[in-house]
Parts: C-alpha cells; structure tokens; sequence
C-alpha cells in the first residue's frame, strides 16, 4: 500500500476556505430570499458560481494538501465535472432556501439531494487522479462520509432558511454557523479521503498530462477567495442598498402618511377639514338613501372668540380653539365626524334615531361650550351659535347641506346668540342679503363709502354747545344711506370693525381740528368704541397717532364705552382705560344703568363721564321707576365727582327735569339731530335760536298781565 501524508499549511486553508464559504453561503441566501422576479435568478445564478467554486475549492485543496509517493496530477476535464456538480448542488441549495416555505419533506429531501452532489463532487474530483490500478475505498468510511454529507447538507439548509432575514445580531449568528458547516464540510472530505487506500504500485495516469499540482494550490485559493470575496462584498452592499431602500421607502411612506393627514385634518386642532367633512357627508348621504334614517349637519360658531383672540393674543386663541375641539371630540360618539372648517367655525356631522334628536345634541352642544374653559392662567367664557340642517329635507348635496346649515347659524347669532336654530328656507335670503352686505362692507373703506354725521351736545344749565357725539353712517351706493344698527354687528363678526373704528377717530380727529381752528377750543369730540375695538391690542396707539397727526390735545377726545363691555373683564378694562387716562383723553361710560356694574370696580375706572342710557330718558314721563334711576345715577355720578350727561332728550319736560336733577350735558332730538360736518354749525345756529325764541315766549308769558 502506498502511504500518503497531509501538508498541514494547506488543510488548515482548506478549512478557512469552507468556513468562509459557508459564511457566503448563508449571506446569499439571504439575498435570495429576498429577490424578486429576474433580480432573484440572478443572485441564485451568481450565488451557485460562487458558493460551488468555494465548495470544490475547500475540496481540491484539500486534495492537493494531500502527497503520495508518486507523482501526482489531475485531469481537467473530470475536475471540471467535479466543478459543475458542485455549482448545481450550490445552485440547487439556495433556491430551495429562497422558497416562502421548506416543509419537512423538501428539507429531508433537499438534504439527500444537496449531500449527493457533494459526494459526487468529492469521488468524481478523486477519480481525476486516473489511479491504475484503481483507489481502494473502505465501505464503512465511505458510507461515514456519505452519512456526513447529507447531515451536513441538512444542517446547511436549516441554518440557511432560519437564517435568511435581515435581524438583530443576524450577521453574528451567521458567523458561529459558518464555523459548524465548515467543520463538517472539511470533516466530510477528509472521511472521504481516510475511506481511499491506493495498492503498492499504483501510479497516477494524469501526472503527465493533466493539472500540475506545483502551482494549482496557489491558483485555486486567489481565485476563490478573489471569488467569495467578491460575492460576499456584493451581497453585503446590496444588503444595505436595500435596507436603506427599506428605510427610504418607510420615511416616503411616513411622510405620504403625514401630507394625507395634512390633506385632510386641521393642522391645529387634527380635527377633519373641509376636504374630509365634505367626503363624509357625501358617504352619509349614500348610506342614508341605500337604508333610510336621517342625519344632522350642525354649523358651530364661537361667540366671543374675537375679543379673547385680541385682548390675549393668538397663542391663546389657539389653545382655546384646541379645548374646543377637545372638549366637543370627547362627548361625541365614535361614528360621529367633528370637523374645523374655519378661523372659529366648527362642522359637526352626526348620524341621527329620529329627526327630533337634533334639538337635542344641539342643545347639549350649547350647553357645553358654555362652560368656562381654563387656559394657561385665563378662565375663558364663550358661548356658541349653531345652525342645524337635516337630510333628508335640508339640501340635496353637501355643499347646499353646508351653505343651508351657515344660514341657520347666522339667524341664531342675530337672535342673540348661544343658541340653536334649524333651517328655515327664508334663511337664504337673508343668508344671500348679509353675504351681499359683507362683500359691500369689506369695499367701503377704501372706496371712502363712510361718513360720520355729528350730533351736539349742549351743557344743560345754559344751553351753550360743548361738543358733540361722532356718528357713524355708510353711503351705500345702492342701498343709500345705512344707519350703523344694519352693518357694525357684520362688522364686529367680521373683524372689520377694528379698521372701521380707526378711521371713525382720525376722522373725528381731523374735524375736531377744524372747529378747533375756528375757535371751539372748549368743546369735546365722543366717540364710541365697540367691544371688539376696545380689546384689540393696538387701540391706545392708534388714539395716540391720530391725536398726534391732527395736533389735538387728548382732553378734546372722549372714547365711550358700554358698560357691558367695561365690566367683562373690569382688571383688564382697568389696563386700557388707565393708559388712555393716562395719555389725557376722556373716558364716557355709556348707556350706564343697563349692565351689571359692580360699584367697587366702576369707584376704580379712571372714567371722567356717565352716559345715562336713553331708554331710562324716554320713558321719564310715563314711569315714575326711570325717574327714580336717573336720579339715583346722577347722585352716584355727583358722589364720585364725574359729568353726567343724558341722551335722547325728546321733549321740553325731560330737558326740565334733567337740568334740574343735575345734569352737566345734554342731546337728543329736542336739541340738534345729527348732521354731517357742513350742516353741523348751522344746526347749532338753529338749535341757539330756537332756545332764544323759547326763553323769549316764556319771559313774555311771564310779563303778562
């Protein structure tokens, strides 16, 4: 028997060669698994090239670590085939691995299969060697080899199929795997070659014309590690291409995500938008005329958000907008849709048992928003005006739904507010009137539609002049002359209100100053400030800008504010008003006696001026209450050292009984009706030569005998 022996350098190679391909392997059928359609036969195609040159490369340098006695070569065209058989048996392998499945048959079957091409691999590559007589195998050894192919095959494709995505620590557990399948590889092999025994004489047929083994190792392992080093570095670049496609395409979807949520909710308060209310609606009408049953489309307003959105800011508005929704989100039911529509305009669709049950979600609505909200450190009161429209009855679509629901809201808000109104069909009318009118208001500033007519007052124990009250009119060009009760409540919903108002002071300032040229020093300019003008933030400087443009000193200027809207928010009325003291200007309480004054605030405004309310003067003849009252406020004006003044002095016998209580100011009717600034003067003229006539005819009555 001819004795062989190992060059031990190139059987350790051998094992860092099978271990490394193992380690591809596993990495390619990750690759695999994930492929689709020509991109998965390509990585199988290139995997089995690689995997197969790695197998039989393991397997030729292990048989060229091996030495006999005799020289030795190999024959191409077997080592070839040899070659092939292992490239099948790789390709083989990870397409079974790259199946969605590997049911317990495939994989026993697969292993039988996988661990008979690498025998055939192994005793075809062997027989290159042409040995004459013939290699002698021992059956038992040869039969432990087999065994130990198809167990190691086996083992392969399990590691390899629970292997094959892309986890935690993956690479890691790859590595400690390849080491394994390396070891039985290598153990496979060198069973194999224990099983071969070459008889005395033998001698080798390839050693003269085939592969000499002088410079095959070398060759063999740089390429087959130029080989698995290419694959390995492939698959591991496009292992991250892909996960960084993975991850790209995860942020493209987050954010396809996020602009659909932006599309179609309210970046505010996240409720839906018009979009997403308007498909809703759509989806409800559907529904409603596939089954029957009826819906309810309620238009929500906030009453007094303006004012709050001036006096603290938007921030504040903001957040209060955000309770609302909040607040309203969490008593509805989950199949009913809240959406915002607008700057403080709410849209809620809910599905209705009977048609009844809408006056009552309304009225729970009202209730609701009606409670004081707590915003940072404000207690905030609101209130809401809902208008309701039903389907069936209301609309045929959800844009006639909408504009009926707007309707009935606008006629609740003109019915006084929190509250509720169902639509009715004369609602669009008016609903087309006010849209005409807002369109109108919003031109007449600068198309200067607006004039103020003045009305005098007259100091009550002479009947001298001392000023007068600026008057607000609109000259529609096709509705004529507005008297300001038919457009300020558009105005102050609107917002309009605050550049209306500012123009209505510099305009009083600017005929102030003509009278002043004319000598009228002594009298006093009264201007009315609405509610929404007096909390917005830039009211003191624009009284003090307008003073300043016209050269006025502030005393000459009297701002009058209701009562009502004094006492709101008295500690920040408070502010205002002091810094307007401050400056020099007049503060008038107006239509006193009709709010709900507390005297302790009202001892604290920094106010110069009563205002008593006209309905108390025009009912002094007939109800001897109001004649109670005015002498009451006259006596509290006395106590607290301001000037009273009465409006809507009618008759002879209230300008008696006025300048007798006390009175400082009078005006009304009686006295001088309210006239534009070029027959101001020539009504005063008249109204001094009717109180001359007047004290002639009673110092001729007196006379007589």
């Amino acid at each position: 028997m001819l004795t062989g022996s190992y060059d031990l350098s190139l059987v350790f190679i051998s094992l860092c060669v099978a271990i490394l391909a193992s380690y591809t392997a596993l990495d390619l059928a990750g690759r695999t698994s994930t492929a689709k359609g020509t991109a998965a036969a390509l990585w199988i195609g290139g995997g089995a090239l690689a995997m197969g040159i790695g197998i039989w490369s393991m397997h030729f340098v292990g048989m060229l670590a091996f030495s006999l006695p005799i020289p030795l070569g190999y024959d191409l065209a077997i080592t070839l085939l040899s070659l092939a058989i292992a490239m099948l048996a790789s390709g083989f392998a990870l397409w079974l691995v790259s199946q969605p499945s590997m049911p317990v048959w495939h994989w026993l079957l697969g292993a039988l299969v996988m661990g008979a091409g690498i025998s055939a691999m192994h005793y075809i590559g062997m027989q290159a060697l042409m040995m004459e007589p013939g290699i002698d195998y021992d059956p038992l050894l040869f039969a432990l080899s087999l065994l130990i192919a198809v167990l190691a095959s086996a083992a392969a494709l399990w590691i390899a199929f629970r292997l094959r995505r892309q986890t935690p620590y993956v690479r890691l557990a790859r590595g400690g795997a390849a080491v394994i399948m390396g070891f039985a590889i290598v153990g496979m092999h060198y069973t194999g070659m224990a099983a071969a025994s070459f008889p005395a004489g033998s001698y080798c047929g390839a050693a003269n014309s085939g592969l000499d083994t002088g410079w095959l190792a070398s060759l063999i392992i740089i390429v087959t590690l130029a080989v698995l080093a290419i694959a390995l570095l492939t698959s591991v670049l496009d292992a991250r291409l892909e996960a960084r496609t993975a991850t790209l395409s995860s942020s493209l979807a987050e954010a396809n995500q996020e602009l659909t949520m932006l599309a179609l909710h309210d970046n505010l308060t996240r409720l839906p938008n018009r979009l997403l209310l308007e498909d809703r609606i759509d989806q409800s009408m559907r529904k409603i005329q596939r089954n029957g049953g009826h819906f309810v489309l309620m238009f929500l307003d906030l009453d007094g958000f303006k004012p709050v959105n001036d006096a603290f800011g938007h921030h504040v508005g903001d957040l209060l907008l955000r309770e609302v929704g909040q607040r309203l989100r969490e008593s509805l039911r989950a199949q009913d849709t809240l959406a915002r529509v607008g700057g403080d305009e709410f849209v809620l669709l809910a599905e209705l048992s009977e048609r009844d049950d809408a006056a009552t979600i309304a009225g729970q609505v009202v209730s609701l928003l009606a409670q004081p909200f707590v915003v940072g450190d404000h207690e905030l009161r609101i209130s809401t005006s809902v208008g309701i429209a039903l389907y069936p009855g209301d609309g045929l679509d959800q844009q006639e739904l909408l504009r009926n629901a707007d309707a009935a809201m606008y006629h609740a808000k003109r019915a006084g507010k929190n509250d509720y109104s169902f639509f009715e069909a004369s609602m669009n009318t008016n609903a087309r009137n006010q849209l005409q009118l807002l369109h109108d208001l919003r031109a007449a500033l600068s198309r200067d539609e607006f004039v103020l007519h003045y009305q005098p007052k007259f100091d009550a124990s002479n009947g001298q002049p001392v000023g007068a009250e600026a008057l607000l009119r609109w000259q529609h060009p096709v509705r004529g002359l507005l008297p300001p009760d038919s457009f300020i409540a558009l105005a102050e919903r609107t917002g309009l209100i605050i550049p209306i108002g500012e123009w209505v002071i510099r305009q009083a300032c600017q005929q102030m100053q003509q009278w002043y040229a004319l000598g009228y020093s002594h009298w006093r300019m009264a201007v009315n400030l609405s509610a929404l003008q007096f909390c917005h933030a830039g009211l003191v400087e624009s009284v003090a800008s307008a003073l300043d443009e016209y050269a006025l000193p502030a005393n000459c200027l009297t701002l009058e504010i209701t009562e009502s809207t004094a006492m709101s928010d008295a500690d920040a009325s408070m502010r205002v008003l002091q810094q307007l003291s401050d400056m020099g200007v007049d503060i008038s309480i107006d239509d006193f006696g009709t709010g709900y004054s507390s005297l302790l605030y009202l001892k604290r405004l920094p106010a110069n001026e009563l205002k008593i309310d006209r309905g108390f003067v025009s009912e002094l003849e007939r109800d001897s209450d109001d004649a109670a009252i005015i002498s009451a406020i006259v006596a509290l004006g006395q106590a607290l050292n301001l000037r009273i003044v009465a409006e809507g002095v009618e008759t002879a016998s209230q300008q008696d009984f006025l300048t007798n209580l006390g009175c400082d100011s009078l005006q009304g009717f009686l006295l001088g009706r309210p006239a534009p600034a070029d027959q101001f003067m020539d009504a005063i003229d008249q109204a001094q030569a009717d109180r001359l006539s007047a004290v002639e005819l009673i110092g001729d009555k007196a006379s007589a005998p």
